[in-house]
């Protein structure tokens, strides 16, 4: 059916997708140069006419195309003709010294090309990253000539050169709205009827900063799950960039040369495994941040503005559900971009985990578009804003601040640009796309929670339908803390808390006690080299050998030894202090009675007994409640910060306070 509207419809502008593959095996050379020729010669249905056209397109190959292997070769043949047809990439710089443009051929592998002015102003994009082109060279030398023989006579970008969007417009009001999606999959090269409805939805996403202007996306996930595909493969208007260092000249402005950088020469700026990412710039991140959040940049006196999108994929090393647990979902980042600040700037997270590894059957053999004529209409729909399609049917819940209004807007946008061009879209259409949206900028802001605390508290994400005025909340599948804490009574003498940890930030901790016979040693693990946390469980101790009578008169501390095991849930290194929840520990323990379910106990004391309030309140709440706690026990000294925590956050506690150690005790193991 598809294959049907795509003749009546599109004739011309498409291509079997397994001639690409056909050809690709062997050629490497980029999609969109294979499908350019493939369009010229084989855009017919009639066999005979294709088979020509791919034996028209393999000489073209074999004898233009320039092999990295060949390259001596080619070079003896121009110099043999004098002139010679060739496809190879063309990167161009400015020879100040001679105040001319020298070319640089990647595969041909020569320098100082010469090249006219007239094809550097009429394609920048040469000056930085470089095009594929079909180039005619020229030979010439003479006697004591100092610059390169070759001379770049004609050149063509190999692109479409002009774009008919009423005749898109028209073509897409023939297709319904899942023969569109699988027809833009194919497009890229999927074959749709191998993936679930959830899985096309985020193969669409990947195709969002193609279509809208300074959009910024993370994809995170298992190797070999094509992230970085569209990015180099199908469009000539986007660039990926290797994991490594880069600079802020390269990418923003050269100040030296008053050259624009890769961020106003292209569509989409993508980084490839963003673990390697790194700026030789010491202010590399915070320009980045700067452009990320509005489009601009200062560099020496003025503020310049850029379009291009940022992409951001990278590869996780460790389960989905155990960073969920222990860490939050943006570890593959290198250190110096984990800063809450930063990761604000992204409007998407897509969850790359649930992508399946590719396989030869997810790669189709069906028609789809020439991606030279896809990444032309992307381009122009960039010029384009749907973003507004949202007030017409809903209005977005309390909890969204004005960044995560804006970065919704621009998903539901770019989703309806794909999926809508002729913009004629209705009520549930925008609905999928909003609710999709919703979660992508929500996974973002539950790692900010994590990262930066109580400032980005505010996600339970909502919108409410006009029509009806109801109200639905968005979560994402991922968010699986509540299973830290079980729900099922823990042993005596195990307990949970949150403390600061020696790298300063909140983590939940477990305190795992056993009690044998003995002469009142206490023994300790999992503290590691901290010694101000053994330090702390020592005073716990004192104190319990000095007032457990008091808990119980048929205690023998003197006739048991015990052992204190530390396990850190949140990987945030042992905590500093950690006294009094040894002590409750330890009196759970010998009294054999276990701490009442899902309880976590704050706060900390002194070797006399003195509480200790707690410090961080509103953020230790927090972090219990995403490891799934349901009560917490406060010191009576902490009553007066009870204000500093949402009041929604803090109905979600079944809450006690203690007084005094002694108190604690028996308020955590829930006798009157």
């Amino acid at each position: 059916m598809i294959d049907e509207l795509l003749n009546q419809n599109f004739a011309g502008k498409f291509v079997r997708k397994n001639l690409t593959k056909l050809v690709r095996e062997g050629a490497n050379v980029p999609v969109y140069v294979l499908e350019y020729l493939l369009g010229s010669y084989c855009a017919s249905g009639d066999p005979e006419i294709v088979a020509d056209g791919l034996n028209t397109v393999k000489k073209i190959l074999s004898e233009n195309y320039v092999r990295p292997d060949e390259s001596e070769k080619i070079k003896s043949i121009i110099r043999e003709r004098g002139t010679l047809k060739i496809i190879d990439k063309v990167t161009v710089t400015l020879n100040e010294k001679r105040d001319s443009y020298d070319a640089f051929l990647s595969n041909l592998g020569t320098k100082g090309v010469s090249i006219p002015a007239k094809f550097v102003k009429q394609y920048e994009k040469l000056l930085v990253g470089g095009i594929w082109s079909l180039i005619t060279m020229q030979y010439f030398f003479e006697e004591g000539q100092k610059s390169s023989p070759f001379i770049i006579d004609e050149l063509k970008p190999i692109q479409m050169p002009n774009m008919d969007m009423k005749e898109l417009f028209d073509g897409r009001r023939q297709f319904n709205e899942e023969q569109w999606i699988d027809l833009l999959l194919r497009s890229c090269g999927y074959e749709p009827t191998q993936f679930e409805p959830r899985v096309k939805m985020h193969l669409l996403c990947r195709m969002v900063p193609l279509v809208e202007n300074n959009y910024n996306v993370c994809e995170l996930g298992p190797r070999g799950t094509g992230k970085s595909h569209i990015y180099k493969e199908i469009s000539p208007n986007s660039i990926l960039i290797s994991g490594g260092q880069t600079t802020v000249a390269n990418l923003f402005y050269n100040l030296a040369r008053q050259q624009i950088g890769l961020v106003g020469l292209w569509d989409v700026v993508a980084f490839d495994e963003v673990a390697g990412i790194s700026f030789k710039d010491n202010d590399g991140v915070q320009i980045m941040k700067d452009y990320m959040a509005s489009g601009s940049f200062a560099r020496g006196r003025d503020s310049k503005n850029a379009h291009a999108s940022m992409v951001f994929v990278g590869n996780m090393n460790q389960a989905v559900n155990t960073l969920v647990k222990t860490s939050h979902l943006l570890v593959p980042f290198p250190e110096a971009m984990i800063d809450s600040a930063f990761f604000d700037r992204f409007h998407a997270y897509i969850p790359g985990w649930e992508i399946p590894k590719m396989r030869p059957e997810y790669f189709t053999d069906g028609n789809g578009f020439i991606v030279d004529y896809l990444a032309e209409w992307f381009r122009e729909m960039r010029k384009r804003h749907f973003g507004d399609a949202i007030n017409k049917y809903f209005k977005l819940g309390r909890d969204l601040n004005q960044r995560d209004v804006i970065a919704v807007k621009h998903t539901v946008s770019g989703l309806l640009k794909l999926l809508y061009p002729h913009e004629e879209y209705d009520k549930e259409s925008v609905r999928r796309c909003l609710e999709y949206a919703l979660e992508l900028r929500r996974r973002i802001k539950e790692q900010l929670k994590k990262i930066g605390g109580m400032e980005f508290y505010d996600v339970h994400f909502s919108y409410i339908d006009l029509e009806t005025l109801e109200e639905r909340y968005i979560s994402v599948l991922e968010q699986g803390g509540d299973q830290l804490i079980p729900d099922s009574v823990l042993n005596p003498g195990v307990l949970h808390t949150v403390s600061a940890g020696n790298n300063e930030r909140l983590g939940l901790y477990r305190l795992e006690t056993q009690i044998t016979a003995g002469n009142g040693i206490i023994k300790t693990s999992g503290f590691g080299t901290n010694s101000l946390a053994k330090e702390s469980v020592k005073v716990g101790f004192d104190y319990f050998k000095a007032n457990a009578n008091h808990i119980s008169a048929s205690i023998k501390v003197l006739e048991h030894n015990y052992h204190v095991h530390l396990v850190e849930l949140h990987n945030t290194g042992s905590p500093d202090t950690a006294a009094l929840v040894t002590f409750i520990a330890l009196c759970s323990a010998i009294i054999g009675k276990p701490i009442q379910q899902q309880m976590v106990i704050l706060g900390n004391m002194s070797l006399g007994g003195s509480i200790i309030p707690v410090e961080n309140i509103a953020e230790s709440f927090q972090v219990a409640h995403n490891s799934g706690a349901k009560r917490i026990l406060l010191p009576m000294t902490s009553v007066r910060d009870i204000p500093t925590i949402p009041g929604e956050l803090f109905t979600k506690f079944q809450t006690g306070f203690y007084a005094d150690p002694q108190d604690a005790v028996f308020k955590a193991l829930g006798v009157e």
